[in-house]
């Protein structure tokens, strides 16, 4: 199994470099599903080619070390290395230790399954221990249930509501924002091992 450098590897999945011809076709194919798009904001819906999905890449390769202020990053199912999804850190302020993040599961038939829940717990691990960072938002559409459930059971609180910011399904819907600060994460990580009698 070559596991192309992961980052961390967990029981179900890895967090590892995106592989730019592999995996375009694969992340092009989930933006026709317009289910997955709508489960991240506001943004116009449209599918995206395997080439634009490419060039999005290369150009996280040209700003060298994914601009310094973004990671970009393949959630992998083990053992085969399927691409799965993937995480992002960005838009990330050094001087405050802040960022947003973005996780997503692509094919339907892979929901559910426990690997959104260890893909943020190992990004929450990368961004806090690795990257130092001290905070972390998300966006999430108040209709994306399960994504509040997850980042919810994961410490973060909604800090932010942009009232009927969103229009779909025929009604209007609030963007939810939600924090992490790293102190919550770590007494959330020593409350677990308590309870585990660690």
């Amino acid at each position: 199994m070559d596991l192309t450098f992961p980052l961390f590897v967990g029981k179900l999945i890895c967090l590892a470099p995106v592989r730019p011809e592999q995996d375009a076709e694969v992340e092009s194919r989930w933006t026709h599903d317009a289910g997955y798009l709508r489960m991240f904001g506001y943004k116009t819906i449209r599918p995206i080619s395997s080439a634009q999905v490419k060039k999005v890449y290369e150009e996280l390769d040209r700003q060298g070390d994914q601009g310094k202020n973004k990671f970009y990053l393949a959630i992998r199912l083990l053992p085969d290395e399927r691409l799965v999804g993937f995480a992002k850190i960005y838009s990330i302020g050094w001087t405050h230790g802040a960022a947003r993040m973005q996780l997503g599961i692509g094919d339907p038939a892979d929901r559910g399954k426990g690997f959104g829940g260890e893909a943020l717990r190992l990004l929450l691990r990368y961004a806090f221990e690795e990257l130092n960072l001290y905070r972390l938002t998300a966006a999430v559409p108040e209709y994306n249930q399960p994504a509040l459930r997850l980042f919810e059971k994961a410490g973060f609180r909604v800090e932010v509501c942009q009232r009927q910011l969103l229009h779909r399904d025929g009604r209007r819907w609030d963007m939810l924002g939600l924090g992490l600060l790293r102190r919550d994460w770590e007494q959330g990580k020593q409350a677990n091992r308590d309870m585990r009698g660690e």
